[in-house]
């Protein structure tokens, strides 16, 4: 099962706006990933992470600021 982490230290436009879109995605495509938002700061930290909101797939960084588009996270979910 494919792990994905939403860091975001608060709530935040961008920060509840990328979980809501892998959530709706996940859940359109009947994917079988299990979808973490992760606020703690010390946490986020740990990934190495200096700009939220950011998405971590089976613990590895992807993507860190801002939003991504919809193709990207298509992409993602299917890799």
């Amino acid at each position: 099962m494919k792990v994905i982490k939403i860091l975001a230290t608060g709530d935040c436009f961008n920060c509840k706006k990328i979980y809501d879109m892998f959530d709706a995605k996940i859940k359109e495509k009947r994917l079988d990933v299990k979808l973490e938002k992760i606020s703690d700061i010390n946490k986020i930290i740990e990934y190495g992470v200096m700009t939220t909101p950011a998405v971590v797939i089976d613990e590895k960084v992807i993507f860190a600021g801002g939003l991504p588009t919809q193709k990207q996270i298509d992409k993602w979910l299917e890799e």
